[in-house]
């Protein structure tokens, strides 16, 4: 930038130069000025001859014509030196000009792009000087504000990322108390040494008292890490989704027995991440039989592309006015009651099936709540689901 404007400069002063030269030579150029000698000299003697003739008459008007040419002359000089003057005076302009653009704005734009190369080194603690009544005062004001901003970004990310490594240790840390009191009841119990009902009942209370204490403990523990949601690894595998869905339904009714699993006449290939499948079903399951706290029916119905599976209780659904915001982050609806609950679970299984390309879907109907999740399947000739 500063090489562009010296090199502007000197084109100027050269230009103006040039100009006046080439005037200069044009208002005088030596044959005329010879031409005008010889005149003068001729004139000066034709005088001198009249003088000596007498003729003083005639030799005053040659010394005034002389007198004329000489006043002439001298106005061409004094012109000559005129345009010398003006083209003084334009390098002047040219050269003021210059240097006011380059302290007024280079160099502030110089500063300018030294502060944005620290920024992108990672330098936040250099300020950048500014003055609010130059150019670029308001622009490098806004510059260094915005800098300010990130460094206070950076120190709150830094003490968030250290309170939740804190949080996450002390959750860790008071986790195996109850873990190892588990542990050392079980082992009495494999011992022997629960040898009347009374002993065993008590052994087992506790235990299952503090099943629940890692139970809070760990939902405390995804609460803190739930911003890293996002980073979940999904992978895709291959399966037929109807079996595999009977085989986790099996394993979570267990000896309850509460889940009816109704079997279509139709399989499903799909393909997504097996793990978090089990996951969405956990998710959804759970949620039923925590609020509506009746048996809950699991059918599919599927269509040429895609493949649904239904989740249906019998309770009272969800408040018509909860249920635009029931998959957002720890939202609860009104109708949750006394039941302990962080308003994750309904926000973890959308993100689940909408990052396997999956959509989900809640209905309250007349005779309970129906929770529907769709995935993509490979293409089949049959559309309906016969129950078995």
């Amino acid at each position: 930038m500063y090489k562009k404007l010296l090199a502007f400069t000197v084109l100027c002063i050269a230009f103006i130069i040039g100009t006046g030269a080439f005037f200069m030579h044009s208002r005088e150029s030596s044959d005329d000025r010879e031409r005008e000698l010889q005149q003068n000299i001729i004139t000066i003697n034709a005088a001198q001859k009249l003088i000596e003739n007498g003729e003083y008459e005639s030799a005053v008007i040659k010394t005034a014509e002389l007198e004329v040419a000489l006043r002439n002359s001298s106005s061409e000089k004094r012109g000559n030196n005129d345009i010398f003057v003006i083209c003084l005076v334009c390098i002047g302009a040219v050269m003021f000009v210059s240097g006011y653009v380059y302290v007024k704005i280079l160099m502030p734009f110089d500063k300018l792009s030294g502060f944005a190369e620290n920024i992108a080194k990672g330098d936040f603690d250099t300020p950048l000087e500014y003055q609010r009544s130059a150019y670029f005062g308001l622009f490098t004001w806004a510059f260094d504000n915005m800098r300010s901003e990130i460094n206070k970004s950076r120190a709150c990310e830094r003490e968030a990322i250290e309170n939740n490594k804190t949080v996450i240790a002390t959750l860790s840390h008071d986790i195996k108390t109850p873990v190892a009191s588990i542990r050392a009841y079980a082992e009495g119990i494999d011992a022997g040494m629960a040898a009347s009902p009374e002993k065993l009942a008590k052994y087992c209370s506790v235990i299952m008292r503090k099943c629940d204490e890692v139970s809070r403990l760990t939902n405390d523990l995804f609460t803190h890490s739930i911003a890293d949601l996002d980073k979940l690894s999904i992978s895709s595998d291959s399966f037929e989704l109807v079996s595999a869905a009977q085989t986790v339904v099996s394993e979570l009714s267990g000896e309850r027995g509460d889940i009816v699993f109704e079997m279509p006449c139709f399989e499903a290939e799909v393909k997504l991440d097996k793990n978090r499948f089990e996951q969405i079903c956990e998710n959804l399951i759970n949620n039923s039989r925590k609020y509506a706290k009746t048996d809950i029916n699991v059918f599919f119905t599927r269509d040429e592309n895609t493949v649904t599976m239904h989740f249906k209780d019998k309770g009272n659904g969800i408040n018509d006015a909860d249920m635009p915001f029931i998959f957002d982050k720890f939202y609860r609806g009104k109708n949750c009651g006394d039941e302990q609950g962080s308003g994750l679970g309904l926000y973890i299984v959308k993100y689940l099936v909408q990052k396997q390309g999956g959509s989900v879907l809640l209905h309250n109907m007349a005779d309970g709540f129906d929770a529907e999740v769709t995935f993509p399947a490979k293409p089949s000739g049959s559309s309906r689901a016969v129950l078995s």
